[in-house]
């Protein structure tokens, strides 16, 4: 065949699996249900593609004695592990598998292996595997149908320890093997109900720190004995106290004597304290501040602490002497959301994952002595200088009680979008979760393409502001997070920039619920909303959601065992108030999802069609708890983007 009849022929066959030829459209990717959802033309996807190739990069290790590191990224459709040796450096995949990695750690000591996590379609079933570096074989570690999570290597790198509900598939016991023989898994400690999981090993190897979690606002600490099983408790008990206490990110001092940990006792914040392993005796290592204590990280030698807080939104990062509690350094990072903590063995490199509005996660290092900062990784920006992205603005507004509550607001620019702006919702899920600054990747596209402002509220119930206002949603209490929207869209009919008839809202998972539920009570001043893997009726979702998980969200929801809850969660849920939806809905929905089961969109989807709404479903067959495979995403975007030109862009119908 001549030169250019092979080109022709390439693409031909490179446009092909693209193309619908008779439409101009794109396919569907064949794992996906498709319903009430518009073909996609070509040309739109040729519009965005920018918007899609985002990357994110995140440290999972440090090497145990080379200056490298773990992370992982994504190059084809899922996030893989990457070996980066040098600040900037390139990166060198390993794993190169269709589902998502995460969770992994070098072994400590040789370093001759990885620990990783790894699920199947979304459904959250982790199974370990060991990844041998010489070679690259994969190694299932577990039974291959148990949820397995939290990994935590020894010291030495010869044992591993985790949380697995192995025995039952409902509660949460606490395991150990040696990574090189599977077969030697043993059960540590039987445990009851889903919240155990294994915080930190001593040094030593004799000791786990474990902790029992209940709900946000109840935990507890424990430490184990390895060689016996004798479970100890380090905190009070979470359940019977008097005042409901959180402990969280505890971490062991070198010698095991001391534990330092998060906790909000006596107070509303988390804040760091430091516990006397023997006595029992909890000291404050930092006063009552005004916002709360993330992480903390003690560094190999035990006399530095890393340490986190969550100032509105904003991670600040301090390094404190570990005896005085005293600030030694303050870096200037980027104004964003700051995770993944961890010493490198040497001591002086403090390596973590940062995002910001104008950058996406990628890996950081910061040198403990001079306070300069090393980016290890630069992600992809789909060729767009992420530096002119816009920078939210904090909101804050007093709702129906009198109760201030706060959002991030992006505003597109308006040398570019003169005029009144609409404006998308997007509520975040939990729900004590929390909207913070980090970097936008595909919303940016509302932004700078279509000019509308998008607004990230963080209502009663959401996770920073103190232990009281992450109370308030809870039991009886449910929908005044929903009238907290209220008060956000009073002020988006009072800012001049803003267009209060063209407003959309979207959330995921309990992010769905408030989407569903702001739909019912507000469909009057509403263009639209999208759902996301959201609750329609608690008390299918707590029937129907998985066992290990069922007793956690009680707490936070309500019993719907109990008769006068069941009924208020069935008065509350927007099942049973779908004739109050009066805009288009769009529905998205993972058949995997093992939190919020795919018969909650099902239902919510057959209701609205029943009452004559409007209502689009896509469904991934793939996929849970949200969409992670890059085609699945792609085309939920784009799906997303067609519904809003429809139901929310046009100024037809602007005004009621």
């Amino acid at each position: 065949m001549s030169l250019p009849l092979l080109r022709r022929a390439w693409a031909i066959l490179l446009l092909a699996p693209s193309l619908s030829a008779a439409t101009n459209t794109l396919p569907i990717p064949e794992n996906l249900v498709v319903e009430g959802l518009p073909p996609h033309p070509v040309a739109r996807q040729e519009d965005v593609s920018r918007y899609l190739e985002f990357r994110t990069a995140a440290l999972q290790s440090w090497h145990p004695t080379r200056r490298e590191m773990l992370i992982t990224t994504r190059f084809a459709d899922s996030a893989q592990l990457h070996l980066v040796r040098q600040p900037g450096g390139a990166r060198r995949q390993l794993t190169f598998g269709t589902e998502p990695v995460a969770n992994a750690r070098f072994q400590p000591g040789a370093g001759n292996f990885i620990v990783f996590s790894q699920d199947a379609g979304g459904g959250e079933f982790f199974q370990l595997h060991r990844y041998d570096l010489a070679g690259g074989r994969i190694t299932r570690l577990t039974d291959g149908k148990s949820r397995n999570t939290g990994a935590h290597f020894s010291a030495s790198g010869g044992r591993l320890a985790w949380s697995s509900t192995r025995r039952n598939g409902r509660d949460v016991d606490l395991w150990i093997m040696d990574p090189l023989k599977p077969d030697s898994a043993r059960m540590l400690y039987q445990g009851a109900g889903g919240g155990w999981s294994i915080s930190d090993w001593s040094e030593d190897e004799k000791l786990l720190l474990v902790g029992n979690y209940r709900s946000i606002n109840e935990s507890a600490l424990y430490t184990l004995e390895v060689a016996t099983g004798r479970l100890e408790p380090l905190t009070p008990p979470a359940v019977g106290s008097v005042e409901k206490i959180a402990y969280a990110d505890a971490k062991f001092s070198p010698d095991a004597r001391t534990v330092y940990c998060t906790t909000d006792r006596g107070g509303e914040q988390n804040r760091l304290a430091r516990i006397d392993v023997a006595s029992k005796t909890q000291t404050w290592m930092t006063p009552e501040p005004k916002w709360e204590v993330e992480f903390v990280e003690v560094s190999p030698d035990g006399r530095t602490l890393a340490v986190v807080s969550n100032e509105d939104g904003v991670s600040v990062l301090r390094l404190l002497d570990a005896r005085t509690g005293k600030v030694r350094l303050e870096p200037n990072l980027p104004r964003g959301v700051l995770a993944g903590l961890e010493w490198h063995r040497n001591g002086r490199d403090l390596g973590f994952t940062l995002a910001h509005a104008n950058s996406p996660s990628d890996a950081y290092s910061l040198d403990a002595r001079t306070g300069a900062l090393s980016r290890w990784t630069e992600s992809e920006t789909g060729g767009l200088d992420a530096s002119r992205f816009r920078s939210p603005e904090i909101v804050r507004v007093k709702s129906f009680d009198g109760l201030t509550v706060s959002g991030f607001l992006y505003r597109p620019d308006p040398a570019k979008f003169p005029g009144k702006r609409p404006v998308l919702l997007d509520i975040h899920g939990g729900p004590e979760s929390q909207a913070r600054p980090i970097f936008q990747g595909r919303n940016n596209y509302y932004l700078e393409e279509l000019g509308v402002a998008v607004f990230f509220p963080n209502v009663r119930g959401s996770h920073g502001y103190g232990k009281t206002f992450l109370t308030l949603d809870n039991g009886m209490k449910r929908e005044d997070s929903v009238k907290d929207i209220g008060a956000f869209l009073d002020f988006i009919g009072r800012d001049p920039a803003l267009d209060a008839h063209r407003v959309a809202v979207t959330g995921g998972s309990y992010g769905g619920y408030m989407t569903l539920a702001c739909l019912t009570h507000y469909s009057d001043r509403l263009r639209c909303g999208v759902d996301i893997v959201g609750i329609s009726n608690f008390v299918t979702f707590l029937e129907n959601t998985q066992d290990y998980r069922r007793d956690l969200r009680r707490v936070e929801y309500g019993d719907e065992r109990d008769p006068a809850m069941r009924a208020h969660l069935e008065k509350i849920s927007p099942l049973n108030q779908v004739q109050q939806i009066r805009v288009p809905l769009m529905v998205v929905q993972g058949r995997n999802d093992p939190r919020v089961p795919v018969t909650e969109a099902e239902q919510i989807v057959r209701a609205v069609r029943a009452q004559g709404g409007t209502c689009a479903y896509l469904m991934a067959k793939d996929e849970g708890h949200g969409f992670a495979k890059k085609k699945n995403v792609d085309y939920q975007f784009l799906s997303t983007i067609l519904f809003y030109e429809e139901h929310l862009l046009k100024e037809k119908d602007s005004v009621r």
